[in-house]
């Protein structure tokens, strides 16, 4: 048998997908699993053995092999069995239906219900619902039992060599001492994640990101480490220097990969982000998690993590799930205060530090 999974195109969607990818792979230990994917998500399952390969899809890429029409014969030529589709438009519908697959399974939702063989009612857009459950209904479609709500990562051994490399060498002040790192394990250290592809509107300010990675290496002696993605390499490198603290460092200058901001969440003793794709990062890896939310209602992505903090400011102008604060306040995550955040930080540490005794 061999199955067809269209997988999203949003980093963090890949992550909320992995316990519907689980449902199938179990239910289906012998089949072929191919994702089909945009090519920058690849690295989100790599380890993971939710897939077996991948094929890629980037309709405006410089690749013509992942535009439409040849990507059509390449799915024909696969001769798949079923295809799973992930994602809710239109155009994943007609390339599953030009498959020639003979069972194809997603939601008939924007017209695209007679492209499918099994299509699920899907739960109205106006009312916010987890992706990650919606995902698990349509695997439910194809026979799978599992409803485990547990998502899943790994890191490449090489990513984790490129994390100790970073941190080699490396001086922090720890309890009040000076110490060099020999690698990752080293360094206790919580890490900043600040940006995200949606728009400007999830950005918590850099000069509070600043604020916050300071208080947290002067008051609790931790290490910082702002990870980052292409477009938010000035933003990490300018919170690095404007915390002013030796023990505050940034991927700004350094090769940048998926895998290697899942090994520096993995190792770290905290998360703290805006809500974008890395935080899903925390969950799979038990990395306690601090997630700052503004104009995106906290329902879509929830995940059920029992070992994060959600903070969101309340006001009567949002959730709006707007890219860009239409009213030009965004007090949403402007009036999220720092003191707010930071004792967040404090708690979780603290819970982290209790469950790791009982633990030992």
């Amino acid at each position: 048998m061999k199955i067809a999974i269209f997988l999203p195109n949003w980093i963090g969607d890949v992550v909320m997908a992995t316990p519907a990818l689980r449902a199938v792979r179990d239910q289906f230990p012998t089949a072929e699993i191919v994702g089909i994917m945009r090519p920058y998500v690849a690295d989100v399952l790599a380890g993971t053995g939710l897939i077996d390969r991948a094929v890629f899809s980037n309709p405006r890429g410089k690749n013509r092999s992942q535009r439409d029409w040849s990507l059509v014969w390449s799915l024909r030529a696969e001769q798949f069995d079923t295809v799973l589709l992930l994602p809710n438009s239109l155009r994943t519908g007609m390339l599953a239906w030009l498959s020639g697959a003979r069972q194809r399974v997603g939601f008939a939702r924007d017209l695209r219900g007679w492209l499918l063989t099994d299509g699920v009612v899907p739960n109205s857009k106006g009312t916010p619902h987890p992706v990650l459950v919606e995902y698990l209904r349509l695997a439910e479609q194809l026979g799978c039992q599992s409803q485990s709500r547990k998502t899943e990562l790994a890191v490449l051994p090489e990513d984790q060599a490129k994390l100790d490399e970073f941190w080699s060498g490396r001086w922090v002040v720890e309890q009040g001492a000076w110490k060099q790192a020999a690698d990752h394990q080293s360094i206790p250290y919580v890490c900043l994640n600040t940006g995200g592809a949606f728009g400007a509107a999830k950005n918590w300010p850099r000069e509070y990101f600043a604020t916050l990675a300071r208080r947290i290496a002067v008051e609790l002696n931790k290490g910082v480490l702002v990870v980052c993605g292409p477009s938010e390499r000035d933003d990490a490198r300018w919170i690095a220097a404007e915390a002013r603290h030796p023990s505050v460092f940034s991927f700004a200058d350094v090769p940048l990969s998926i895998g290697l901001t899942k090994a520096a969440i993995r190792s770290a003793d905290l998360l703290v982000t805006t809500d974008s794709g890395p935080r899903h990062f925390a969950a799979p890896f038990g990395t306690p998690v601090v997630t700052l939310f503004g104009p995106t209602h906290i329902a879509w992505s929830e995940t059920f993590y029992e070992n994060g903090i959600h903070l969101q400011h309340r006001l009567d102008c949002g959730p709006c799930q707007q890219r860009e604060c239409p009213l030009k306040h965004h007090r949403c995550l402007r009036d999220l205060s720092v003191e707010t955040v930071f004792e967040a930080v404090q708690r979780q540490l603290v819970r982290n530090q209790q469950r790791r005794r009982q633990v030992a």
